[in-house]
This record gives C-alpha cells, sequence and structure tokens, in this order.
C-alpha cells in the first residue's frame, strides 16, 4: 500500500461520554479532557447523549474514545444501541479495558464490541470478552503493543488494530516490527483483517508492508 491512511479518516469519534477511572499511564484521553476543560473530574464520566444522533448518519463511529463502557450507565449504553438497530447501515465500535465488569446479551449486530491489549497480562481480556459480552462482531486493539505477545488465541475476532505509543509521557515504550509481524502472523491464520495505526506505519514498520483493512461491513458503511 502506498499511501497511509490516518484512521480517523476512516473511523469518525462519537465522544458522548467522557470520563473514566481506570487510569492508564499512557492515556491520551485524561490529558485532552484537562487539556480543554471537558470535565471537572474526568473519573467521573458525564454524558450528552444527544451527540449520539449522529449515528443516523451511516458512517463507522468510534463511542468510547474519551470512556470506557464498563462504567457508562445503562441509560446511556441502551441509548446508543437502540440507535444502531434504527440505523443498521452505521457501524459501532466499542473498547474495553474491563470486560469482566461487563454482561452485555443484547448487542446490535452491527456493534463492535473489543478489548484493548498491550501486553501478555492483558491477554485474559480477549477471553473475558467473548464470555460476557455476546455479540456478533468481536475486534482487538493492540495499541499500545508493549512486547511481543507470541502464539495467542484468536478466534472468534475479525478485526484488529495495531498501534505503538504516541507523544512523549515518561516510560514511553516504542513498539518492535518482530513484535507486530508475529502478531500479523496469527491474526492471518485466524482470518482476522489488520489495521496499523498511522504512527506505526510512518515510525515503525518503515520498508514492511503496510497493512490498513477494513472489513466488508465498515467498507459497506462508507459507501
Amino acid at each position: 500500500m502506498s499511501e497511509i491512511i490516518d484512521i480517523k479518516s476512516k473511523i469518525k469519534n462519537i465522544n458522548a461520554v467522557i470520563g473514566c477511572k481506570i487510569g492508564c499511564r499512557y492515556c491520551y484521553a485524561k490529558a485532552v479532557a484537562k487539556r480543554f476543560h471537558l470535565t471537572d473530574d474526568f473519573s467521573k464520566p458525564v454524558a450528552d447523549l444527544h451527540k449520539l444522533e449522529r449515528i443516523k448518519k451511516p458512517g463507522i463511529y468510534f463511542l468510547t474514545g474519551m470512556s470506557d463502557p464498563y462504567i457508562w450507565e445503562k441509560e446511556w449504553l441502551d441509548k446508543s444501541f437502540d440507535l444502531l438497530k434504527q440505523n443498521p447501515r452505521t457501524v459501532g465500535i466499542y473498547l474495553t479495558k474491563a470486560p469482566n465488569k461487563m454482561n452485555l446479551d443484547n448487542v446490535p449486530d452491527n456493534a463492535w464490541m473489543g478489548v484493548t491489549v498491550t501486553c501478555k497480562n492483558d491477554l485474559w481480556r480477549i477471553k473475558s470478552l467473548k464470555e460476557n459480552i455476546k455479540c456478533k462482531n468481536y475486534h482487538i486493539t493492540f495499541e499500545p503493543l508493549f512486547e511481543d505477545l507470541g502464539d495467542i488465541d484468536l478466534s472468534g475476532i475479525r478485526w484488529i488494530v495495531i498501534g505503538t505509543e504516541t507523544g512523549n509521557c515518561k516510560g514511553k515504550i516504542d513498539t518492535k516490527k518482530q513484535w507486530v509481524n508475529d502478531l500479523v502472523k496469527v491474526a492471518r491464520r485466524y482470518g482476522c483483517k489488520i489495521f496499523y495505526k498511522e504512527e506505526l506505519a510512518r515510525k515503525i514498520m518503515i520498508g514492511e508492508t503496510i497493512i490498513q483493512e477494513l472489513t466488508c461491513e465498515m467498507e459497506d458503511a462508507l459507501k
């Protein structure tokens, strides 16, 4: 692929909920919220559900870029699910670090539920995702990827995103090419679509084949 795609040109953020209490060292959302004074206390999520109305326009929307769905109130999640059901051409993407604290079985077919995995200590989240959230479409975001994950089980996973740590926070870890290449080999074996984030493609995978794939449902949503 000659042109590197910024994922934000394909997937738009809808930040209807702002706030998270997990406290990741590399959290960009907290930094953005502080910089633009979006909330007084980032550990206490606040919602503006009117923003979810954008779901009515076909497209791919990342709905948890400034929060984690495990701390969403039921009303907030139900509202987003209802709008997705009413607009089947739209794709809604959700991402959590705490699938063990969720229990969902009424997920719309066009909602993509996923977890963040950065290292081997996070791998439990993949199994927990499939056990606690029953849905048609699962994905994983390996961002930031902090180590080689080995031969992991990606059964049932349809799409993965791989990225390196951005910014210049203390303790920053740059993803290694070999970690990415090993993960790609595993993902291919399970038939996953793969998307490299822009910074990974430009700064880490220099001289390598750049993979930036969407699923057929995602491509249809962009038409």
